[in-house]
């Protein structure tokens, strides 16, 4: 069986291609309905052979109305397609790379910064500007709480990680004692 990348690639170019240059208002609709879609009951509902697809597309918009997000007619196409070829399953991931593509067109990237303790405003501030001194590009920065770091922040770009925690300079220590 092909990745979920592979199999969401196409869909996410797709609808960047056809969106132009209103990428940046589509992510939040389809990143919303990659929420909804990555429910286990409504994937099991939509797999079952006896379901039509466009009863599993209206299930869906109905939801999504309920929640207040009204369909634009582009993300509706995908949905559409998504479903029709059973794979309802890649839309969280058609979301992901569909934010990829947004964000490389405006030369924004995607940061999550992991910390041990809660960031003021102020601070996340000076974080954000040194951090995009540093990856030499515009954040959008998200905070992540995690403990097991004990102190310090670890942020991730993409692929690239800045790991200033207490918990890797004692894991470097560690390996420096028993090299």
């Amino acid at each position: 069986m092909a990745e979920v990348a592979t199999i969401a690639r196409p869909y996410a170019e797709a609808l960047f291609q056809a969106a132009g240059g209103q990428g940046a208002a589509l992510k939040d609709q389809l990143a919303a309905l990659a929420q909804l879609a990555a429910d286990p009951g409504l994937l099991q509902f939509a797999d079952n052979p006896k379901v039509a697809p466009l009863q599993v597309f209206d299930l869906i918009a109905g939801v999504a109305l309920q929640k207040g997000l009204a369909l634009d007619g582009k993300v509706a196409n995908l949905l559409r397609a998504v479903i029709e070829n059973g794979r309802l399953a890649a839309l969280p991931e058609v979301a992901a790379q569909f934010q990829v593509l947004v964000n490389s067109a405006s030369g924004v990237s995607d940061c999550t910064v992991e910390s041990a303790f809660e960031i003021e405003p102020a601070q996340l501030t000076d974080v954000t500007a040194a951090l995009e001194k540093r990856f030499a590009r515009k954040l959008n920065v998200s905070v992540r709480l995690v403990p097991e770091l004990i102190g310090g922040i670890r942020a991730v770009v993409g692929d690239e990680v800045l790991d200033t925690s207490v918990q890797a300079r004692l894991q470097q220590m560690k390996a420096a004692l028993t090299a």
